[in-house]
């Protein structure tokens, strides 16, 4: 089998994608780095740890060589976003279309994911995929819509489109990738949010409230960098927030239902195999907004909450004493 496109990472979403593209029979080779997951996959067409009961196609080949990847035209990084730097230096680099489907910042050095890949494959375009998605979902083949964002323009999302979209899985065209990335990064910060909410059973005011505020702070950071206001009205922005916000099939909303019941940030996280990356976004992207002046009260009470500064009612109670103002959701303050 001769593959064309390659996925960087066997996770849940890693392994939907490779399952979306293969199920019309098109080779794709996965890499995945857990011991013995590759030959699982080949074997029992199943990925029991991270995505059980969902029956792999038979054109998906894992592997645990991230060098069989290298000379493939097309690579989707699904890697966990803290690991994706190394994952990518790690593999020789190639003119290729490179496609980031992590969501978050790099902490310790607040990098978005474009910063980190641009340095680790400099010969490879990038672009950025995000969007309302579940990954069981689209294992599944249900309906899902993303945004593709192009550093190539129009050039690179002829060639990569046709590569991407299925009858059930339609990718949006955009060349605004900082807030393609961006809108992914925040939302998962603010899912925690709405599952404290949850925890804590607040209902479903508070929580209709915390997403269109979260939204505003969303937008607010966006722009400050750079990013344009109608890319995170869209599906990587406002899209993913509704979605994130509302289940717990979301890593990070379930992160924050257990914070808000009562369990430390390290009594949540113990045990987890998935990433819930909000986790190790919301104390860089505090950091970030801070340094730059930029009002997102929200963001800064779950990163204060998940340091153990002030328990789940003390934040929330925080909250709603902040000072009566207008509402805005761009610019001014929050």
């Amino acid at each position: 089998m001769s593959a064309r496109v390659g996925v960087i990472g066997a996770g849940a979403w890693g392994t939907a994608l490779a399952q979306m593209l293969a199920a019309d029979g098109t080779p794709v080779l996965l890499w995945a780095r857990e011991d013995g997951l590759a030959d699982e996959i080949n074997s029992r067409r199943s990925n029991t740890p991270f995505l059980p009961g969902v029956a792999l196609a038979g054109s998906i080949v894992a592997t645990g060589r991230l060098a069989d990847l290298a000379g493939l035209p097309v690579l989707l990084a699904v890697v966990p976003a803290q690991f994706i730097g190394g994952v990518l230096a790690a593999l020789p680099d190639a003119p290729r279309d490179l496609v980031l489907c992590a969501k978050g910042i790099e902490a310790g050095t607040g990098r978005l994911m474009l910063d980190i890949a641009r340095e680790a494959a400099p010969g490879a375009e990038m672009a950025v995929l995000s969007g309302p998605t579940f990954a069981r979902e689209v294992a599944l083949g249900l309906p899902t819509a993303i945004t593709l964002a192009c550093g190539g323009g129009e050039a690179q999302w002829a060639r990569l489109s046709p590569v991407i979209a299925r009858p059930a899985f339609r990718p949006y065209y955009s060349d605004d990738l900082i807030g393609t990335e961006i809108g992914g990064a925040v939302k998962n910060v603010l899912a925690i949010a709405c599952g404290v909410v949850e925890g804590l059973g607040l209902g479903e005011n508070a929580r209709a409230a915390l997403i269109a505020r979260g939204f505003a702070e969303m937008l607010r950071f966006g722009e400050a960098l750079g990013a344009r206001a109608e890319t995170l009205s869209g599906l990587c922005g406002l899209g993913d927030l509704v979605l994130t916000c509302a289940s717990t099939a979301s890593r990070n909303f379930s992160l924050g239902k257990a914070l808000g019941a009562g369990l430390s940030a390290a009594e949540a996280l113990s045990g987890k195999l998935s990433v819930a990356e909000g986790a190790a976004t919301a104390p860089v992207l505090a950091e970030l907004a801070a340094r730059r002046g930029i009002a997102m009260p929200i963001v800064d009470a779950v990163a204060r909450l998940l340091s153990g500064a002030a328990p789940a009612r003390q934040v929330v109670s925080e909250l709603l004493a902040r000072p009566l103002r207008a509402e805005r959701a761009m610019g001014g303050p929050a």
